[in-house]
Order: C-alpha cells, then structure tokens, then sequence
C-alpha cells in the first residue's frame, strides 16, 4: 500500500519535469500548459457549485472564455490591480466565513465570473514575467507548501485558525515562513539585480499571499462541505488544492514588480 505522503512526493518528482520544460521552452508550450491547468481548475471551482453534470452550458461557456483570457494580448498594465482587488474579496470572503456570515448562494453568472477571474485571469499572468520570475514564485510559493506541511506534521501545536483549517498550525506557518524566505534570497543571490535583503522582504511577503490563498480554499471547501476539489494528482488532491497559495502569490509577484526592480 503506497502511503499518501509518498505519493505526494512521487506526483511532485513526475510533474517538476514538465514543469520546468513549461517554463524553458516559453510560448506556445507556456501556454498551453497555462491552458490547461486553468481549465481544470475551472472545471473544479465549478463543480463546487454546480455538481455532477448540472449546468453544462455555464461550464462549456467558462473553458470557451479560458482560452480567450489565457491567450489574449499581453498589453494591460492594470491586469495585476484587478487580480489583487480580486484577492481583497476573496479575504473578505474569509473574514465573513469565520464569523459565520457566509453567503447562503450565488447567481450562476457571479460564479462564471469569479471562476474565470480567479483562475485564467491571474495565471495568465505568467505569461508577462520572465522565467526567472517564473521560477521565483512557484519555488517561493512551493516551499511556503513543503516548508508547512513539514514543521507542522513534526512540530505540531496550537492552531492558527480551527474555524476555517483545523490542520494548520503555527509551526507550519513558521516553517514555511523561513524556508520561503530562504529560497527567495537563495534566487536573488544567483538571478536577481536587487540585494538579497529585498528578495527576503519578498519572500516574506510571498509567503503570507500564500498561506492566505490556502486559507481561502479551505474556507471555500468548508462552506461547499467537501474535502478536496478533486482527485487529479495522486497525494495532493485536485489542481486547485496545488495551487490555491500560487493563485494569491502570483498577483502580489506582479504587482510587486511593477512597483520595484527584482531582475534586469
């Protein structure tokens, strides 16, 4: 019997590859490979409200509208506001959830909206940063993951919030603290142009976006009474159980970006 632990690990060491080709080869390999990790998650965040086959014609209508964020003109400078206002609701989101005010539903037109908003919109925007950048976020972002979910399963202790994730505790958070911030002055010293100091400042900040994005997911799954969005990768989940932290770090990456010089 493979333990779910080892089948997270395997599922990681199958993926990096194509991943790491993704991301060397650039456009149209980037994304197509954006493409389709949206369009999956879509499907997940759908089925969360709309189960099973129930409104075929809205889901049909997002992946169509998938393809047309995904690979339309790069030229919107305001694309990273519009994704980091979007992340304010999704904290107001878990703000109202934990004091139990969470809305009893909404119209199928605000959950297209949302899904396309939450998803295609913001990891299109891997396709405006370079591939150091690239790899910058998601090794920040997949260390905020490893670093948690280690410390924690070692350390144990007090909760962080019981309310919205029972599972996450303070020591995970601390250990994915300072290993984000480790590998993002780690790429610094050996991609950046700004000093080491900055990048750590951007880990940390990185790493707090993630551990948010996280919280969000579990929230959203709380309230919609399931426990994972899918079961696409093996010891992970579903792909939006994957990348829930990325979806908040990516937003913050580029808005950072635009405001100070991390790269040439």
């Amino acid at each position: 019997m493979i333990s779910p632990h080892f089948k997270r690990v395997l599922t990681s060491l199958l993926l990096l590859p194509l991943l790491g080709w993704a991301i060397y080869s650039g456009d149209p390999v980037l994304s197509i490979g954006i493409t389709a990790v949206a369009g999956l998650g879509l499907m997940e965040f759908y089925a969360m409200f709309w189960p099973g086959r129930e409104k075929p014609v809205w889901k049909a209508l997002g992946l169509i509208l998938t393809l047309g964020m995904v690979w339309a003109p790069l030229a919107w400078s305001g694309a990273a506001l519009v994704c980091v206002a979007l992340l304010g609701v999704a904290v107001s989101f878990l703000i109202a959830h934990d004091r139990g005010k969470s809305p009893d539903a909404f119209q199928d037109s605000q959950i297209l909206l949302f899904g396309l908003l939450y998803l295609p919109f913001i990891l299109r925007l891997f396709r405006t940063i370079s591939a150091p950048e690239i790899g910058l976020v998601l090794l920040t972002t997949f260390a905020a993951d490893t670093g948690a979910y280690y410390a924690g399963s070692l350390i144990g202790g007090p909760k962080i919030w019981p309310s919205v994730s029972p599972k996450k505790t303070w020591a995970g958070s601390l250990g994915g603290l300072c290993l984000s911030v480790i590998v993002c002055a780690a790429m610094g010293i050996a991609f950046g142009t700004a000093s080491w100091t900055r990048f750590a400042l951007l880990g940390a900040g990185l790493n707090i976006a993630a551990q948010i994005g996280d919280f969000f997911e579990s929230a959203l799954k709380r309230w919609r009474g399931i426990k994972d969005s899918g079961r696409i990768l093996p010891g992970h989940g579903g792909i939006l159980d994957r990348i829930d932290s990325l979806l908040f770090t990516l937003p913050l990456y580029c808005g950072l970006a635009a405001l100070f010089s991390f790269f040439a």
